[in-house]
This record gives structure tokens, sequence and C-alpha cells, in this order.
């Protein structure tokens, strides 16, 4: 026995070093802190974009201690300086994930306590803040009180969640899944029909919708459709919409197609992850004006709220279909299974071990209440009109009047349009004080931006302007040159 406990309490102190003193907590937080303040102080002087093709091998583990200075160094060089910096207030190129500060916080305390945020029994705090959470974002749209809700890792996984109770209420499975129909438009997001693929329904019927000059579903060609599968025997069960497009911003006519949704018996999702916040806003709110017909919805806090990546929201008004879809037993759970306790958030979707990420959205929405994030929202769009009076000033030609945050323009070159857009994204990449995406429309090539950044304010959109009209000269002398 004694053999035993040496031989313990020698493992003991070799990983002692797992819990460090309190001097040194306090000299590696105050190393963390220095670092994250040096970043956020040089952010607007900071690129926004800086390509590697390289991955270092300075992230080998090699089984050895290294220093927290040698670390962050590494962090600083590799990570940080390198890729798309989704913290500046250039990034105006894809939908930004905000990385408000207040986060950081709440997902220090978070991981500190480390709350199993999965059952209520193990953490009654931790559910309930995830539980305050969906309620206030069912609130906001109009959703019932006995609606269910999950924070997920982000809008796949929420969408994810929807979709299987979309499936598992309709029953669709085996024989059924080749005659099933599900509606959508070609600027649906992809991670809509990659969540179809994983929940077993690659072989349904997938009907892509025309949409307008504003990218927005054709009601008249949905309920052509539904009429003409129907007759051809087959079996709509699903409508997906948007509310903001991820590639031109576009707000889908929500309560026509749920007013259809409901006459025909079928389940309408919408997929509000990069635009629902913007319900915020007053100036827009009327866009989502049936929005509560849905059945259910995703919106994702890492965008419209500013929050760090990681967090995207689901809320489903049949609780039961989302019960089928992810309740789940076993008998080493027995202790915390009980009847008389709140509802599981590991019942509400396919995470078993959750992350307490709900302290990422609940420390700042206490902290700060709700009107600045509004405040933030309603600049955004005003800073899109803003771009996009700049941009015609540069002669760009610009896509139509975004219903929210996402713009698209192109030179107009004639055959060589393509060539000439192509050439000028390239430019603004390389220089990278500003970073823009791109899309294409109609089988053209378009850049787009993008405006949700907390941190993109006028002077970010000035620099950015700045940068275009240098690389549109550089461009125009190339192609002179070139012919």
């Amino acid at each position: 026995m004694q053999e035993l406990i040496d031989r313990i309490r020698s493992w003991e102190a070799k990983s002692q070093v797992l819990e460090p003193n309190q001097d040194l907590r306090n000299k590696e937080l105050t190393s963390v802190s220095n670092y994250a303040n040096t970043f956020l102080n040089a952010l607007p002087e900071t690129k926004t974009f800086e390509f590697s093709e390289e991955m270092s091998d300075r992230f080998h583990i090699t089984g050895q201690p290294h220093s927290i200075v040698e670390i962050l160094d590494i962090y600083k060089r590799e990570v940080a300086e390198k890729g798309i910096n989704a913290a500046s207030g250039g990034h105006l190129g894809y939908i930004p994930g905000g990385g408000i500060f207040a986060s950081a916080l709440g997902d220090f305390l978070a991981d500190v306590t480390n709350e199993y945020a999965g059952i209520f029994y193990a953490s009654p705090g931790a559910v309930a803040v995830e539980t305050a959470l969906i309620d206030w974002i069912k609130s906001l749209f109009s959703y019932p009180s006995d609606a269910v809700g999950n924070l997920a890792s982000g809008g796949s996984i929420a969408n994810l969640i929807a979709l299987a109770a979309a499936r598992d209420k309709y029953q669709i499975k085996g024989e059924k899944v080749e005659k099933s129909v599900v509606y959508l438009s070609a600027q649906t997001h992809h991670c809509v029909t990659k969540a179809l693929r994983i929940i077993g329904l690659e072989d349904v019927v997938l009907r892509t919708l025309p949409i307008d000059d504003h990218s927005r579903i054709q009601i008249e060609a949905l309920s052509g459709a539904i009429a003409k599968d129907r007759s051809l025997g087959l079996n709509p069960f699903l409508v997906i919409g948007s509310a903001g497009t991820t590639d031109t911003g576009a707000v889908d006519p929500l309560f026509e197609i749920g007013t259809i949704c409901k006459e025909e018996n079928l389940w309408f999702h919408v997929d509000a992850a990069y635009g629902g916040f913007f319900i915020l806003a007053e100036s827009v709110r009327h866009l989502f004006r049936g929005i509560e017909l849905s059945d259910s919805l995703v919106v994702d806090p890492h965008k419209g709220l500013f929050l760090p990546y990681g967090i995207g929201a689901v809320i489903v008004k049949d609780r039961e279909a989302v019960f089928h879809s992810n309740r789940a037993g076993a008998d080493y759970m027995q202790d915390a299974y009980r009847e008389d306790l709140p509802v599981n958030p590991s019942d509400l979707g396919p995470e078993l071990t959750k992350h307490f990420r709900g302290m990422r959205m609940w420390l700042p929405l206490q902290l700060y209440g709700t009107e600045p994030f509004a405040a933030c929202l309603e600049e955004k769009l005003d800073l899109t009109r803003y771009i996009r009076l700049k941009l015609a000033d540069l002669g760009f030609n610009l896509g139509p009047e975004p219903d929210l945050s996402v713009t698209y323009f192109w030179m107009d070159r004639g055959d060589q349009s393509d060539s000439f857009n192509r050439h000028l994204l390239k430019l603004i990449h390389e220089e990278g004080s500003a970073y823009f995406s791109s899309t294409l429309i109609e089988g053209k090539f378009v850049i787009r931006s993008a405006i949700l950044s907390f941190r993109t304010r006028i002077i970010s959109v000035d620099k950015a302007i700045e940068l275009i009209s240098r690389c549109l000269d550089k461009t125009q002398e190339h192609f002179e040159k070139g012919s």
C-alpha cells in the first residue's frame, strides 16, 4: 500500500504544474492581457489581410514546455498576423464575427468555472442562462413561449437541428425520401444543403425557386411548384426562406411564404443566421413581417450581435419533433434524469458535451443592454448606403439597393469586365488594408461588400474607398498597357 501511495504522490508532484498558484496565474494573465491590449490598440493601423500559403512549423507539439512569452509570440506572428483579420473594422469581405471584448470576459468565466451546460442537474445556472437567452430570442421573433431552442456552435449546426426536426415531424424516411420535396432559392446558404445531406436527405427533390431582381424568392413560382409537384405524386414538405442571404443580403417575402406554408401544411424554416438580429433595427424591422409564421428559424449571435465566432441559435415551435431527433438516455446518467426539472439543452441538439457558450452572449447583454446593439446595426445599414454612394462616385456599377448590409459592385469593361474586376480585387488583396470578397451574380464576377463588424466605422469605409481608388488606377493602367 505504501508503495502505491508513494507512486501516486510522485505523479501528483509532476502534474502539479497544471494547477499554478495565484502568483503564476497573475503573471500569465498579465502577459495575455498585455498582448490583448497591444493587439486591440493597434487594430486601426493593422492590415486586414495578409495571405500566406505556408503553414508554420512553429505549432508542432514537441512535448516540451514553453514560456507564455514564447507562446504569445507564436500566436501573434503565426495566427493573428496571417489571413483575414476578423477583428478589423476593415473586414468587409465576409459576414464577420465581431468579437466584442465583453464576450471574452464571459468566455473566461465559463472556462475557469468549467460549467457543463448540457443538463440542468449538472449546472442549473448555466442552463438557466441559456434558457433566458432563448426566451429573449423567442420574444424578438414573436415565437410562442412553449417553443424550444438551443445555442449551438453556429448557423450550420443550428440549421441542422431545425431541418432534422422538420424531417421527423413529417416522417421523411425510407422510400419517402426520394419523393419528398424541399423548396429553396439559389441564394440559400450552402450549409442548408450540407445539413440535408448529413441528416440523410441527400436524395430529396430540391426545387430551386426563381428569384427577382433583388434576389428574393418569387411567390408565384412557389405556389406553382407546390401544385405541380403534388400533381406528379410527390410529397412537398419543407420551404426554406432567408432573412439576409449571404451573397446579396436579401430578405425573402416571409409573410407570403409563411401564409402559403400554413395553407399547404408545409414546414417553413427561415435561415436568418446573418440577418436576423437586424430585427432590432427599427428602420428595417418591417422586412421581418411574417417571420413569426415560420416553424423554425436560425440566427447567429456571432454575426448580428457582434460576438466571437462559435454561437448560433435555433428556435423551433414543435418541441416533440426536436426531442425525437435528439433526446437519448443512458444508465450512467440516471441521477440527472427527472421529469420535474427543466428541459435539458442536450435533448435539443446533437451535442452531449456542451460548452457554456451562453456566457459570451449573456454577459454583454446584461452589461450593455440592447440599445447599443440596435444602434450599431442601424450604423451598418447607413454605412452600406454610404459606401454605395462612394463607389458610384468612382464609376462602379452597383447591385440593387440591398435589404440589409451586403451589397456588390463591379466596373463595366464590356467583354473584359470579369478579368478587370478579378485583377482589381487581386490588387486589393495584395495591399490588404481592407478586405473585400467576390461572388458570381448570374455568372458575372462581382466584388462584394459585407458591413457588419462593430468596428467598421465611417473612417474604415473611407480608408477602404481610398484603397479601391488606388487599386482601380493601377488596374486601369494595367489594362491600358495590355491593350
